[in-house]
């Protein structure tokens, strides 16, 4: 799907900008799909035990099955952590999550995140999908300091398409999430869009507002 497909592009973007060489996190992995793009030296994790099985099958790489809130690996033992739309799930707790992002990263290592973007477009696609949080680039910004990360970057993305979204999900009669294959002119349209956003988070700029935003911070303390 177009989304996935956005999103993919935009971590790893800011991955190959921000990150240094060395092993990279995917925390909350799912079915692998960014998993397979990391390559070589990517290890996932997810909570749900059939997804690990379908990552470890679409990716190549080594999955393990386990929640962000208690990260079963060493301390510092990443150069690169990326979550997409994790920490706003129901079951996580994101003080606990970033904590333990920050003992597993190494000094200096990128944290990569996507969220999405603002709490009053919670919906039912929210419902559908687990998520209790929605965010602003000020609170993850605010949100990362707190947890004793220094912010390097954080925009939206999604916003050519936004007021559709906003339509489809604060307007529009409907249940359950609008997350599903749509038809190729539909999803090529969609492409390009993103597409031509990705240009502006190329060049270092920021999109005003947009469904979704990501967030980079790395890990430089005095115990480093």
């Amino acid at each position: 799907m177009w989304w996935f497909a956005a999103c993919h592009a935009n971590l790893l973007l800011l991955l190959r900008r921000f990150a240094a060489a060395g092993p990279v996190l995917d925390a909350g992995c799912g079915t692998g799909g960014l998993l397979a793009k990391l390559g070589a030296g990517a290890v996932g994790l997810d909570a749900d035990a059939f997804a690990c099985s379908r990552a470890r099958a679409k990716s190549g790489r080594p999955v393990c099955a386990g929640s962000v809130n208690r990260l079963p690996f060493a301390d510092r033992a990443f150069a690169a952590i990326v979550s997409a739309d994790v920490l706003c799930h129901g079951g996580v707790e994101e003080a606990e999550a970033l904590a333990q992002f920050r003992r597993c990263l190494a000094p200096g290592g990128v944290l990569v995140l996507n969220l999405p973007a603002y709490r009053w477009l919670l919906s039912r696609h929210d419902e559908a999908v687990y998520n209790v949080r929605r965010y602003t680039r000020r609170g993850v910004a605010a949100l990362l300091a707190a947890a004793g990360f220094r912010l390097a970057y954080a925009g939206y993305w999604n916003a050519g398409l936004f007021p559709l979204m906003v339509a489809t999900r604060k307007l529009l009669p409907g249940g359950g999430s609008d997350v599903h294959p749509y038809p190729a002119p539909v999803e090529a349209l969609c492409r390009m869009v993103t597409a031509a956003e990705r240009l502006v988070l190329r060049a270092g700029l920021r999109l005003p507002f947009g469904g979704s935003l990501v967030a980079v911070a790395t890990r430089e303390d005095a115990d480093a």
